[in-house]
């Protein structure tokens, strides 16, 4: 089929039921920014697309490499050596050629992060786990500018995920990561996603976490709970339709264990509880 035979109506029809056609002609002038294409920010991009969202600014800075094979949307022998941001977008473009697909081959930086954001109703974190000064700025970025943020984690074969609301807690607020080492803000981090650890019971091999090194496991599992749990609260930002339990409160799923849990962390990580927890981490 060519692009003039395209029909954005009939593509997305059969979202239409469980949203309005109102909603979606909604969702089609809705602009997401995603930075980092990798273990889930992929994945977002494409679940984001196939829902209807009309426009997109894309950020990353690598190319496929045969270990990401396990669990990244777009890394295959035909892709292996070539930019994310691109063969990402040629994938979404794929399915709406309507599409507006703005890509940022540097990734996200001080230069650029006002480009990234600007014209932007929310932002969806697909950052690689350590890449800390960014997602620092971004976030801290959209707070100031009152921008939605949502972040979903692949832990184990589940997914946490944490939204940052406009005049709520910030990013900041919440992990405490100001003055912090990399490995503690990597801890900070990890136990600030899942207070509940509910995905800590069935890691056969500790040895393959190595927050120090910038190493851990994944499964393609958890990255693609992350895309469904990311796209229905992005649709319930964009639409206003649904509570959205933002920080301080975190929720995860985690389907190995079948179980769910929300928690309300008032504080942060600044929570006695939570303090206790990163005490305990560490030593481990």
């Amino acid at each position: 089929m060519s692009d003039k035979n395209f029909d954005y109506t009939t593509a997305f029809s059969r979202n239409i039921g469980w949203l309005t056609c109102q909603e979606q002609d909604l969702l089609k002038t809705k602009r997401i920014a995603i930075a980092g294409l990798g273990g889930v920010g992929g994945s977002h991009l494409l679940a984001l697309t196939r829902l209807g969202v009309g426009a997109f600014h894309i950020a990353d800075l690598d190319v496929f490499e045969l270990a990401n094979f396990n669990r990244q949307a777009g890394a295959s022998l035909h892709h292996i050596n070539r930019p994310k941001v691109d063969v990402l977008a040629e994938m979404a473009l794929d399915i709406n050629p309507g599409l507006d697909i703005r890509r940022f081959p540097q990734g996200v930086n001080e230069a650029n992060l006002a480009a990234f954001l600007i014209g932007v109703d929310v932002y969806v974190d697909g950052l690689d786990f350590f890449a800390f000064n960014a997602r620092k700025a971004v976030f801290g970025a959209c707070h100031e500018l009152g921008i939605p943020a949502v972040t979903a984690a692949p832990l184990g074969m589940g997914t946490a995920l944490l939204s940052f609301m406009p005049g709520g807690m910030s990013f900041e607020e919440y992990f405490q990561w100001t003055g912090c080492s990399e490995a503690e803000q990597a801890l900070r981090f990890l136990v600030g996603l899942a207070p509940s650890g509910l995905h800590g019971a069935y890691l056969v091999d500790p040895s393959s976490i190595d927050l120090a090194g910038k190493k851990g496991p994944s499964t393609v599992m958890g990255c693609e709970l992350c895309a469904g749990v990311t796209a229905t609260e992005v649709l319930k930002i964009l639409l206003q339709r649904g509570r959205v339990y933002s920080a301080p409160y975190s929720q995860q799923f985690d389907a190995y264990t079948n179980r769910f849990k929300r928690v309300w962390l008032p504080g942060g990580n600044r929570n006695p509880l939570q303090k206790i927890k990163l005490h305990l981490m560490r030593n481990r």
